[in-house]
């Protein structure tokens, strides 16, 4: 039967995160118990629940009816809340420059809607989070990668981003700290990205800080905090630090010191207007993790950290593999250095899934060139699990050797 033509922007998605998750569940099908290691999903571990007053403020919300649209903006506490929040990072940022998205997601979504044209640019780090790659060309721009150093710990390559810099370049990314690599950019690092930045007039820098309470090196700071002259574009949320991805809540912040986005401004607000809103309810659930007290992170941050040594311990005793300790999230990305695998990382994740149930994402899906020869593991499992998977992909390793 003659098939109805699919728009090429949608055929050429490719989300790996997921996508690896498609054999995963034909095996879950046939009875087969897969070790999780592939999404930065804390709930899908025990040990890392959302936090119950959090829980309690959106059911509370349900029960008091608050089940209609909220503004297209976010509720008005909740941008006072963020705002805030913000400002406590280093920046003066009032609740007008806050906008409550569904998601991070969205948020990049609108962002990329109100700045990029045909022929424009995003400049992002390679290897990175794939929507960075994937959106930009639904509004005909292109996504360029600029290098992490990967033998140096995933910092920024500099004279690479100056290299590839130019006018057409609207939106310049900084992940920080960054998925997959886990890498954290210091201050010094970032007043250097802004000072590339400030060449060129047309340019805005993209702050994902949605990681930032995940940071292990005491390092990382707000990119808006230290501009004086690009905007900059925040984005955070509810997902990773608050540990409630399946709510949706994130938000964008915009600095702009100079005054030169009020248009990108107007436009962020149509598309905003147009979409309706976020979830009421669960805007009502970060306004507890925001307001509320927050010493509950220690114990979970150290869960984390114990697990990213074991991690670190067990890859540093498997002969094949090689990793850069990360500083800050929940990933870590390892090198295959066996060549059999190191030019075929998408291989190495499906055999590995097939023979040993273990799954873990591909290197290449975070960037084609930057992330070959690599793959990603998300630390949140308990350590029993950890070792079971290690122990698996140590066998798996000797197998193929």
């Amino acid at each position: 039967m003659a098939q109805i033509p699919v728009a090429q922007r949608a055929a050429q998605i490719e989300y790996a995160i997921r996508d690896v998750v498609v054999p995963a569940t034909e095996l879950e099908k046939q009875g087969h118990n897969i070790i999780k290691l592939n999404i930065g999903d804390p709930i899908a571990y025990p040990g890392l629940e959302t936090p119950s007053h959090m829980i309690r403020a959106f059911q509370e919300s349900l029960e008091r009816g608050e089940n209609g649209y909220s503004h297209s903006y976010g509720l008005p506490q909740l941008r006072s809340a963020i705002s805030k929040d913000e400002t406590g990072k280093g920046w003066q940022c009032s609740e007008d420059d806050v906008y409550v998205c569904h998601g991070v997601t969205e948020a990049l979504q609108i962002i990329f809607a109100s700045t990029l044209e045909e022929g424009t640019k995003v400049l992002a780090p390679g290897p990175h989070y794939p929507p960075y790659m994937a959106y930009p060309q639904m509004y005909g721009a292109s996504t360029i990668e600029y290098k992490l150093k990967c033998d140096d710990g995933w910092k920024l390559d500099f004279s690479d981003i100056e290299e590839k810099m130019d006018d057409s370049v609207r939106l310049l990314v900084l992940i920080n700290p960054n998925n997959p690599t886990g890498n954290v950019a210091n201050e010094e690092e970032i007043k250097s990205l802004i000072s590339i930045a400030e060449k060129w007039p047309n340019c805005i820098i993209i702050a994902d800080e949605i990681y930032d309470g995940l940071d292990f090196s005491g390092t990382q700071v707000s990119v808006a905090s230290l501009s004086n002259s690009v905007p900059v574009i925040t984005l955070n949320g509810v997902s990773k630090v608050y540990y409630a991805p399946g709510w949706r809540i994130g938000y964008l912040a915009i600095h702009d010191p100079q005054g030169n986005m009020e248009n990108v401004r107007d436009g962020l607000e149509r598309l905003l207007r147009s979409r309706l809103c976020a979830s009421t309810p669960a805007q009502m659930g970060y306004l507890a993790g925001l307001e509320g007290d927050k010493k509950w992170m220690d114990a979970y941050s150290e869960k984390v950290i114990t697990q990213r040594d074991l991690c670190i311990e067990r890859i540093s005793k498997i002969d094949g593999l090689e990793v850069q300790s990360p500083n800050g999230a929940f990933y870590m990305f390892v090198r295959l250095k066996d060549p059999k695998w190191a030019n075929n990382d998408k291989q190495f994740v499906l055999d590995l899934l097939h023979e040993e149930h273990v799954l873990v994402v591909h290197g290449s899906g975070f960037s084609p060139e930057l992330g070959k020869g690599h793959f990603r593991i998300v630390f949140l499992p308990d350590i029993d699990v950890l070792n079971i998977a290690f122990d698996r992909i140590e066998q798996f390793l000797l197998r193929h050797r």
